[in-house]
């Protein structure tokens, strides 16, 4: 069995609206609650709550003079709040999340219905007071539906992540075929060399485009009254922008990342410690509006549905510092220093494109060394294993507990 998860948007009516923001409220306050509950629990006894614990909470919760509107949401979307709560602690006591938060009313609104949902004509139906919400359904919903997630944008606008079930799984991970290597950068986003060329994708810098625009909205809401509906308004305005910016960035790292999955069976990437590179506040903002790590997780997902392999290799393998013709490592190379000459062979390097060949080249020793693949079919004199182990990716990386990733 095999899921996949479609995003869509909703077009609830007002009537609807009304009863979405209940719900988002009942389920936000019942997280909250659960949370404050496990924090007090682990306190006197030295254990949290479970999921069937925290559901045990609802009944009484309904019943009592103070929270008895909780009656009135969908009983399967607060049990399906105590499922994530659990799930949350689970997989910060597996090192794959942090803590639990508390969650806002200001930022982005979810809630979940694990069954029953199904399509009519156009539309979603969902159980409950919600009933039949119009949708927009690019592609179709061709699978069995399983669980929906609905959400509330701070732009205002309303989606749905619709999560299917196929029967069969995916293609067998082949390691046969075209082998690319790909090292992302700032000027240009990346640079590849799939054994022949090598080619440069420029970095559109999405967020410097709508600086002005965005500066101008946000000192527009700064003027409003705090609290009043004007500002709400201006924010809201200043939510589209942001949206705007994170549409064209997704739009050019799903185009960039399927041109390259088509092209290729295996992608060699470096294992970027992104969190500890946007600590240099010199390169934070530029950095951070790249998306190196969504386009990573963009190649793994699409590899893995047409049966390619995804390797990154080790973060601090010297990739940039390497000759890639007689293998000679230099000390230093400081980042304003684009291109070098070997001082053994004297061949002079672009230091993008250098790193791009010996990313190849690791990446195909690796699978030489896993026995895995063709590993020397083009021949190449690869550079012997150093530093940490590497790994090489099959399937798709680490999503939240209750989501999968979307299809584009």
């Amino acid at each position: 069995m095999r899921r996949q998860a479609v995003k869509v948007r909703l077009y609830p009516t007002e009537e609807q609206v009304q009863i979405l923001a209940q719900h988002f409220g009942c389920a936000r306050w019942f997280w909250n609650y659960g949370l404050n509950k496990c924090i007090e629990t682990y306190k006197a006894t030295g254990k949290g709550l479970s999921q069937s614990g925290l559901n045990s909470l609802l009944p009484a919760l309904k019943k009592d003079k103070d929270t008895e509107w909780l009656g009135e949401c969908y009983s399967q979307v607060l049990q399906s709040v105590s499922l994530n709560l659990s799930r949350a602690y689970q997989n910060f006591f597996e090192g794959r999340a942090k803590y639990p938060r508390f969650k806002s009313k200001h930022h982005r609104q979810s809630i979940q219905y694990p069954q029953k949902i199904k399509q009519v004509d156009e539309c979603l139906k969902f159980p409950g007071k919600l009933g039949v919400v119009k949708a927009k359904l690019h592609r179709p919903l061709d699978g069995t539906i399983k669980t929906v997630t609905v959400s509330k944008c701070p732009s205002g606008k309303y989606y749905a992540s619709v999560l299917m079930e196929y029967e069969g799984d995916y293609p067998a991970s082949k390691s046969e075929g075209n082998v690319v290597g790909i090292d992302l950068g700032i000027k240009d986003f990346a640079i590849t060399y799939d054994g022949e060329k090598v080619s440069k994708y420029p970095n559109p810098k999405h967020l410097a485009k709508y600086e002005k625009k965005l500066a101008k909205k946000q000192r527009t809401a700064a003027r409003k009254v705090k609290g009043s509906n004007r500002r709400r308004k201006a924010n809201k305005i200043v939510a589209r922008v942001y949206e705007q910016v994170s549409n064209v960035r997704q739009d050019y790292l799903h185009k960039l990342s399927r041109k390259i999955v088509d092209n290729n069976q295996v992608v060699v990437v470096e294992n970027l410690n992104v969190k500890g590179m946007v600590r240099n506040h010199k390169l934070a903002h530029a950095i951070s509006d790249t998306g190196w790590g969504t386009f990573v997780n963009f190649l793994s997902y699409k590899l893995e549905r047409s049966g390619g392999t995804l390797i990154e290799i080790n973060r601090w393998f010297p990739s940039s510092k390497l000759c890639s013709n007689c293998h000679y490592q230099i000390s230093e190379l400081p980042l304003d220093v684009r291109s070098w000459t070997c001082p053994s062979c004297g061949t002079h390097h672009d230091r993008d494109g250098n790193a791009a060949i010996n990313i190849r080249a690791e990446g195909i020793r690796m699978l030489s060394s896993s026995g895995t693949g063709e590993a020397n079919a083009n021949g190449e004199e690869v550079r012997p294993i150093r530093g940490r182990k590497p790994k090489m990716r099959h399937s798709s990386v680490k999503l939240e507990a209750h989501t999968q990733s979307v299809l584009r």
